[in-house]
């Protein structure tokens, strides 16, 4: 059951980052001058840093209740 449940929370996990973190890509890539992107840093970090970062702790979190699993049952892949 953990295993299952590891999985879905990596699985949630490379959803968000992935989502977030092309946002993040295009809103920095689209920045069309250095004062523009120093005024708009906010916006970067809190509508895409922010959840890709709890994307990846979802990822790590999920690989860690897999392995914790796996740990349990003393089997060894």
């Amino acid at each position: 059951m953990k295993e299952l449940v590891g999985g879905c929370l990596q699985a949630i996990g490379i959803l968000i980052a992935g989502l977030f973190g092309l946002c993040t890509l295009i809103m920095v890539i689209s920045v069309e001058s250095w004062r523009a992107f120093i005024s708009g840093i906010d916006m970067i970090v809190g509508i895409g840093l922010v959840p890709l970062g709890v994307g990846i702790g979802l990822i790590f979190a999920g690989r860690a209740l897999i392995r914790s699993a796996r740990g349990d049952d003393g089997r060894s892949f």
